[in-house]
């Protein structure tokens, strides 16, 4: 029985309304005629389908999730970073709208993993031009945006990062750096009261140290100079040793008469005394040293004086001179004590204002930490072959009854009398193109 019998038999009844949509019946038979062709079809493509999802590389996915901060701790950052991510008011409005209420962070926190600063970085610290084969950076950041995936549960406000890759070990690499790149960013935009204060303290606190550091040097220079370790303990020193040479200076002179008025003036023990007497008092005159003001520093390096050397090999200076020198050793120990204490307190708000800024800056908290993927996410090879070959199938099958309609159609027919006109044209155009393409090559 042939296709058009069948058509008769089933158009008895309503033959007018079939012959515009002819029963399914009609193409069931069609298509098994043509059961031989479908097969081949079905053969060909099922091969060609595992060929193609066999050929196509593995991707693997590697996913972390985190936890923004609370709002109230990171308002501040916040708003700092929306200002500097923002491109107009409106926007800026919108987004400071969002921090008043629910999981703002969140948002925030997604629109800076999605930031150019974020995957600018990714794509140096990993070399993603050279690892996606393209040749603008641009490629390559839309590249790893459609590899990315960063979704949010509006209930808990936990962020899901899921990065994939044809390389298992740099898809965890990625999601890493995703992670490692927001702390930055977070830190590089925090202008909180403690982080500006913490800057203020820290370039304080070096202006101290250096200004401690030149005083502790003037007052070493100034004490290896006059020979001035401690003015009170040398003071006490010299007068305690100036007490002691004057009282064997009396002892030696009474003693003195005493022999004189026994031996006489020329006797040994006599000259002996007199010797030692003139020993005391030479010792005593150079402890007292001179009341006259000293001389001053740039008579001392230029050598002027001729007693300079000799008072800079002195030990410890004169007593007449240490309160002259008291002054200005006074001076140089105060300053060098006020810089002492100014830089211990200093040390200690700085250690404090660190704390302060660590307690305002929103640490990321990941809840998964990224792992390597054990098995691949893509392709489906089976489901990919079998839908290549079902889609074949029903493509063989569509031409199939489009040819056989096409025939009945009658060769008077205004489409058939366009398509005689326009296929011919196609056709040489087509073969002239080919034609020219293998000439240039």
């Amino acid at each position: 029985m042939t296709p058009d019998s069948v058509i008769a038999i089933l158009d008895r009844d309503e033959p007018t309304h079939h012959e515009r949509q002819p029963h399914w019946a009609v193409r069931a038979m069609l298509l098994w005629s043509h059961r031989r062709t479908l097969a081949r079809v079905t053969a060909i493509s099922l091969a060609a389908g595992l060929a193609i999802s066999f050929s196509l590389p593995k991707q693997y996915k590697s996913a972390t999730s985190i936890m923004p901060p609370d709002q109230q701790n990171s308002s501040a950052m916040m708003l700092a970073a929306l200002t500097a991510h923002s491109g107009n008011l409106g926007a800026l409005g919108a987004l400071a709208g969002g921090l008043l209420g629910g999981h703002s962070s969140t948002a925030l926190f997604i629109d800076l993993l999605r930031s150019g600063s974020v995957s600018g970085h990714l794509i140096d610290r990993f070399n993603l031009q050279h690892a996606y084969h393209n040749r603008y950076r641009i490629d390559t950041a839309r590249h790893l945006a459609r590899c990315t995936k960063i979704t949010d549960d509006k209930k808990s406000g936990v962020i899901t990062i899921t990065v994939e890759d044809t390389d298992r070990v740099r898809a965890r690499d990625l999601a890493q750096g995703y992670l490692d790149e927001l702390n930055n960013l977070v830190l590089r935009t925090n202008t909180s009261a403690a982080h500006q204060e913490r800057i203020f303290i820290e370039q304080r606190l070096k202006t101290v140290q250096a200004d401690l550091e030149q005083a502790q040097l003037d007052f070493s220079e100034f004490s290896s100079k006059n020979s001035t370790i401690d003015i009170k303990e040398q003071t006490r020193a010299m007068v305690d040793a100036g007490s002691r040479v004057q009282a064997e200076l009396l002892i030696e002179q009474s003693g003195l008469e005493s022999l004189r008025q026994v031996y006489g003036d020329g006797n040994v023990r006599v000259r002996e005394t007199e010797a030692r007497i003139t020993s005391l008092k030479t010792e005593l005159t150079k402890m007292t040293g001179s009341s006259a003001p000293l001389l001053t520093e740039g008579l001392q390096e230029n050598g002027t004086d001729g007693n300079t050397d000799d008072k800079n090999r002195e030990l410890y200076p004169p007593l007449r001179q240490l309160p002259r020198l008291a002054v200005p050793y006074a001076d140089l120990y105060r300053r060098v004590r006020v810089q002492e204490t100014l830089y211990e307190l200093l040390t200690e708000q700085y250690e404090m204002a660190r704390i302060e800024e660590a307690k305002d800056i929103p640490a990321v908290k990941v809840i998964d930490a990224p792992g390597i993927a054990e098995k691949k996410s893509f392709p489906p090879r089976l489901l990919l072959a079998l839908f290549l070959t079902a889609l074949s199938l029903a493509c063989a099958s569509a031409l199939i009854i489009l040819r056989d309609h096409w025939s009945t159609i009658d060769l008077r027919d205004p489409r058939k009398a366009l398509a005689a006109d326009v296929l011919p044209v196609l056709h040489r155009r087509i073969h002239s193109a080919l034609t020219f393409k293998r000439g240039a090559a």
